[in-house]
């Protein structure tokens, strides 16, 4: 379960920071690719949900 989590929150964390870069609100690095690309918001979100589903399926199986 420790590694699933820990999946999760890094899938969470990285899928946010991806879709940031591409609304361009976060512009880390200044050079990067993603910055202002449409398609990284939507790739960032699903990748934040997949994420969030991980984490929801430890939570839930750690309080069957």
């Amino acid at each position: 379960m420790m590694m699933l989590r820990a999946a999760g929150i890094f899938l969470f964390a990285m899928g946010i920071i991806w879709a940031l870069q591409g609304a361009g609100l976060l512009a880390w690095p200044a050079d990067s690719f993603m910055l202002g690309q449409d398609n990284w918001v939507l790739r960032g979100l699903a990748t934040a949900a997949i994420g969030g589903a991980l984490l929801g399926l430890v939570h839930y199986r750690q309080r069957r």
